[in-house]
C-alpha cells in the first residue's frame, strides 16, 4: 500500500508539471500574439518560442522516460525478493509438513509392530 501511496504521489507531481509547462506555452503565445509588434516579428519571437517550448518538451520527455525505467526497475527487483521469499517459505512449509509427517508416521509404526507381539 506504501508503494502505491509513492507512486501517485510521483504522477500527480508529474501531471502537475505537465500542465504548468503547457500553461506557461500557452500564455506566452497569447502574450506574443497581442505584443504591440510588427507580424513578421512576431511570426519569428513565436517560432523561437516554439521551438524552445519543443525542446524543452523533449527534455521533460526524457526525464519522465528515465524515471519510469528506473521505476520499473525498483519493481522488477521487488517483484523478484518477494517471489524469493514466497519460494523460500513455501519450501520452508513444505520441509515441516514431511518432518511432521514422518514423526507421525514414525510412532504409528512402532506401535503397531508392538501389538502385534502382544
Amino acid at each position: 500500500m506504501r508503494e502505491e501511496t509513492y507512486s501517485n504521489r510521483g504522477a500527480g507531481a508529474s501531471d502537475l508539471m505537465l500542465s504548468f509547462l503547457l500553461g506557461g506555452l500557452a500564455g506566452a503565445a497569447v502574450a506574443i500574439l497581442y505584443a504591440p509588434r510588427p507580424g513578421l516579428e512576431t511570426r519569428e519571437r513565436l517560432k523561437e518560442g516554439i521551438a524552445r517550448g519543443t525542446e524543452r518538451g523533449k527534455e521533460l520527455k526524457e526525464r519522465v522516460v528515465d524515471r519510469g525505467r528506473g521505476l520499473i526497475q525498483d519493481a522488477s527487483q521487488y517483484v523478484d525478493k518477494s517471489r524469493d521469499r514466497l519460494s523460500a517459505a513455501v519450501e520452508a512449509g513444505r520441509e515441516a509438513y514431511r518432518q511432521e509427517k514422518d514423526t507421525m508416521a514414525a510412532p504409528a509404526a512402532y506401535s503397531g509392530g508392538s501389538q502385534g507381539a502382544l
